[in-house]
């Protein structure tokens, strides 16, 4: 594994964000999706920590991304799970206060991973965090997780269903568990930050 991570601080207000300075990836997702795992499958370490108990992310969690000689490449943000939230009007009273203010205005956030569930039909929730990353101008990609529980056709079916439903060109499909579609990622990761830099 090229890089490593290392958790930076928990945030629950805009003042509480660490100093902006490198770029930064966001991680979102309802609060089943798996962000932690995929977090951790990305870093191969477990650096996030896996509730069985969806939804207990209420702090948006900063972890340092380190090269092979300790070099800090990176950020990436854990933000709370939507499933107990809302987006714009259904989103809980604790993201129009830090986690609204940081999508819409952090200067070194490049881009965001929208997590999506490949056994879940797509959601009004998902759809509208698409559409208010489109209208706040942001980079995102949508992933859609725990591909390995699917077979390959089940799995063409579901992703053509969740780019069909989310009007997208591309959703990449990800296993945690397995490893499958990493390599994908880091390169969307990598192409991303280098387009922000």
């Amino acid at each position: 594994m090229l890089y490593r991570a290392q958790f930076l601080l928990s945030a629950v207000a805009a003042d509480q964000f660490p100093a902006a300075a490198e770029n930064e990836v966001a991680f979102l997702g309802r609060s089943n999706v798996g962000k932690s795992s995929l977090l951790n499958a990305l870093v191969g370490e477990r650096v996030a920590r896996v509730s069985q108990t969806p939804g207990r992310t209420r702090a948006i969690n900063f972890f340092a991304v380190l090269d092979a000689k300790g070099r800090r490449r990176l950020v990436f943000a854990d933000l709370p799970g939507y499933g107990y939230a809302k987006i714009s009007r259904s989103i809980s009273e604790g993201w129009a206060g830090f986690v609204e203010p940081y999508l819409a205005h952090r200067s070194t956030l490049a881009l965001c991973i929208c997590l999506i569930d490949a056994n879940v039909p797509p959601q009004p929730s998902d759809r509208r965090l698409i559409e208010w990353l489109r209208g706040a101008g942001r980079q995102f990609q949508v992933v859609a997780t725990k591909a390995d529980r699917l077979s390959g056709n089940r799995r063409t079916q579901s992703l053509h269903a969740l780019r069909t439903a989310l009007d997208l060109d591309e959703v990449l499909p990800v296993s945690a568990k397995t490893g499958f579609g990493m390599k994908e990622l880091w390169a969307r990761i990598a192409a991303g930050d280098s387009t922000h830099s």
